[in-house]
């Protein structure tokens, strides 16, 4: 079904793959009559090609890209206009879209989250931006249908930013990525490896994209294959592939922690530019006659079956044949991984979800960037047609992603097929997918096809005793499971007649909706503030010297975004940094603000030109200690919190999971490893400091104190290791390293963020 090479591997003619071995000269000096070099080979690739053409550096090794549009959303816009605005915004230099799909209901907080809607037309007007209304589109549907365009480059303030399948090469980035597009500044990284996503066969009837998408997350997420790579989607099996179902696929890459993807285009591509009235826009992709790859997935689309992804990750994957058949041993790894999860904060079990030998499912949801595509609501309402979902506990709920694909249902009859089952069909709104939207009954068990089903994902509280999850599903099978009235059921187990209808794309509703500046901005429009919208608190900059105490320790393998600052309703506060810190590993670690804040008022009073001990008294003994080795005053040490975590940082690209560690004091974290490039950019860009510890060795807990003497040179001085200590009864010695920091990062970091260093320079 899946498989992966060993190393890297050749691409001849798009069709044969030749691996990297030791006969590999010869078997190309046969089929080419010579042999090209990894290096010559590597730039014929798309992901190549595409970056050349939008790098300014020169240097192919050390990018510095321009992306071609921007794309966010109404929980990150805020925060990365007020950002821009504090270091010298003027107007938008390219196009700018701010869509509504995330704060949609404006159902918490009074009137905090239309506020931020009236901000973020006022700023579309004053800049020269581009506003989609709530309900109208998802982030995602409304860049394909409206942005992507061959081989151009789009970045959002948002993981799922993924466009390859239209040949977009698109990322997505915490804000401040795109704060320094708005000030006309590059995006820096080293030139990522490419992975060949090599795709032979045919999807069998019944499977669809989420099928295939989980198939390989389930391979290349845990031993990091893709992390930080592009995907490239090669290979026959493109061809075999309807752009929906391409685009279905391709929105899921973001789970293998990969950085980006393309796929070759084709005349099915074409067509999607062409039924969106954007013919020009399309451009036909292909690798060189000769590329090379530094890996390969193989994947035999023939061989998939319909996949579930099991609570607590999309890489808990299994095909729902094989649940069925092991089903209780399954679900007791399921139970076995909440203990670790979820902290045993609760008791968590999915067993008494077993009716007679089958598993029952509690509510069904096909929703968002992944789900909500036309193709997927058509066959959904195939299967279920003159069906029944019952009157029972199931629910099904059904979120076209744009207002485009509801009106097409609507004339279809698909629409009518739905509702008339008992499934409520909704408009365009990714709430499902973070839990702002559909949160289950406590110990309820939701499918969907929606993106991530990580801990308390769906809306459920640890710290009110609430446990609901979530497995991820295509809509296909999760349609047949409500035709069987809640209890799981394969797609393919059941006799369908897929009508496939063609997609009619009726632009109408954006034209009378969506304003659009074409790029005209007004500056004598007047920015809309809500009362809930702050501006960023002070930062300093870094002093010479660094003493961190530990306020949180998280073992768990992988800590995600949604653990170090939890989505759902706490996304309405997003526009007030030091009101949403309070939410900061608040289903986690209950207890790290309180810490963190007792830190905070010792660096308070140290900047304020008052003693710190004076502020929080245990730091006395602390602070004498570290003066019997060495001779330093209060204007040279700051003092601040951080937190270890095996790996931070997998899931959403919100910049507010680092940002609101720093309003709280924070000035660095301790890993293992990042799990993405974002999270960690994330620190640095808000000032903090990635460091990274050996694996094995943890020679502090939590409360400890880390003194860190000579950070600022360390950082200017670019040292391979960071001497740190803890600080007890003497001080304990040990080593701290940062990575490769770009000097644009380094002095980020020592001007302690991102917005004083735009202003510093």
């Amino acid at each position: 079904m899946i498989n992966l090479s060993d190393g890297g591997a050749y691409l001849l003619h798009g069709t044969e793959i030749i691996e990297d071995n030791a006969d590999v000269q010869a078997i190309l000096a046969s089929k080419l009559g010579s042999v090209p070099s990894k290096e010559e080979a590597a730039k014929g690739t798309m992901a190549y090609s595409i970056l050349e053409k939008h790098n300014t550096s020169g240097n192919m090794e050390q990018l510095q890209i321009k992306f071609d549009k921007l794309t966010s959303h109404d929980i990150t816009f805020v925060g990365i206009i007020q950002t821009a605005r504090a270091s010298g915004l003027e107007k938008f230099p390219i196009p700018y879209v701010l869509t509504n799909c995330h704060n949609s209901l404006c159902a918490v907080g009074g009137t905090i989250n239309e506020d931020d809607h009236m901000f973020g037309l006022t700023c579309a007007k004053k800049y020269g931006g581009v506003y989609v209304p709530p309900h109208q589109a998802v982030i995602h549907q409304f860049a394909r249908e409206m942005l992507a365009g061959g081989g151009k480059m789009i970045l959002g303030s948002d993981s799922h930013t993924r466009y390859g399948a239209l040949g977009t090469m698109a990322m997505g980035e915490g804000g401040p990525e795109l704060v320094k597009q708005l000030l006309n500044k590059t995006y820096d990284i080293k030139m990522p490896g490419v992975v060949a996503i090599y795709l032979t066969g045919e999807p069998m009837k019944g499977v669809g994209p989420q099928d295939v998408a989980l198939a390989i997350i389930g391979k290349v997420f845990g031993n990091g294959y893709v992390k930080n790579k592009v995907m490239e989607f090669v290979g026959p099996g493109v061809s075999n592939l309807s752009a929906d179902f391409r685009i279905g696929v391709d929105v899921m890459t973001t789970e293998t922690t990969c950085l980006s993807s393309i796929w070759r285009t084709d005349d099915r591509i074409k067509e999607f530019y062409d039924i969106h009235g954007r013919s020009a826009d399309f451009a036909e992709l292909n690798p060189a006659d000769v590329a090379y790859y530094d890996g390969v997935v193989y994947v035999n689309l023939s061989e998939i079956k319909p996949m579930i992804a099991m609570p607590f990750h999309p890489s808990n994957t299994y095909t729902i044949e094989e649940l069925n058949a092991n089903l209780m041993d399954i679900l007791d790894d399921v139970e076995k991984r909440a203990k670790v999860s979820l902290d045993g904060q609760v008791d968590f079990t999915l067993k008494n979800k077993v009716i007679d030998g089958k598993l029952y499912v509690d509510q069904g949801i096909i929703a968002g960037c992944a789900g909500g595509g036309f193709e997927n609501i058509c066959a959904a309402a195939d299967i279920l047609r003159g069906k029944s979902i019952g009157d029972d506990e199931f629910t099904l709920s059904v979120y076209p992603a744009s207002t485009p694909i509801y009106m097409e249902i609507a004339r279809n009859g698909a629409l009518a097929d739905l509702m008339q089952t008992g499934a409520i069909v909704k408009t365009a709104f990714c709430g499902p997918c973070f839990g702002a939207g559909d949160t289950p009954a406590n110990n309820a068990f939701s499918i969907r096809h929606s993106t991530r089903n990580f801990p308390n994902r769906e809306g459920s509280k640890l710290q009110n005793g609430q446990i609901a999850s979530v497995a991820l599903m295509d809509a296909r099978s999760i349609a047949a499971t409500a035709a069987n009235k809640g209890f799981l059921t394969a797609a393919t187990d059941m006799d369908v007649e897929y009508k496939n209808p063609k997609y009619f794309f009726d632009k109408t509703i954006y034209e009378n909706r969506v304003f659009d500046s074409h790029g005209v901005a007004d500056p004598s429009v007047e920015i809309k503030f809500g009362p809930n919208i702050k501006d960023w608190p002070a930062m300093e900059p870094l002093p010479e010297n660094l003493l961190l105490k530990v306020v949180s320790e998280i073992h768990d393998p992988v800590t995600t975004t949604d653990e170090l600052i939890p989505s759902g309703e706490t996304s309405s506060f997003r526009s007030n940094p030091i009101g949403l810190a309070e939410f900061t590993l608040s289903r986690k670690d209950p207890a790290y603000v309180g810490r963190a804040k007792e830190v905070k008022k010792a660096e308070e009073a140290r900047v304020a030109g008052n003693c710190p001990a004076e502020a929080f008294p245990e730091l006395k003994p602390v602070m004498d200690k570290i003066k019997e080795s060495y001779k330093i005053s209060r204007d040279t040490i700051a003092i601040g919190s951080t937190i270890f975590a095996v790996k931070p940082g997998d899931g959403s690209a919100r910049e507010q999971a680092a940002s609101c560690q720093k309003v709280l004091g924070g000035w660095a974290n301790i890993a293992n490893e990042y799990a993405t490039k974002r999270y960690r950019s994330n620190l640095i860009n808000w000032g903090m400091l990635p460091f990274i510890i050996k694996d094995g060795e943890l020679p502090f807990a939590n409360g400890d104190y880390i003194f860190v003497p000579g950070i600022v040179d360390a950082i200017r001085n670019k040292d391979d290791v960071i001497k740190a200590y803890v600080v007890g009864d003497s001080l304990k010695e040990f080593e701290l390293t940062v990575g490769d920091l770009t000097d644009d990062e380094r002095q980020i970091i020592l001007d302690g963020c991102l917005i004083n260093f735009y202003r510093n320079n």
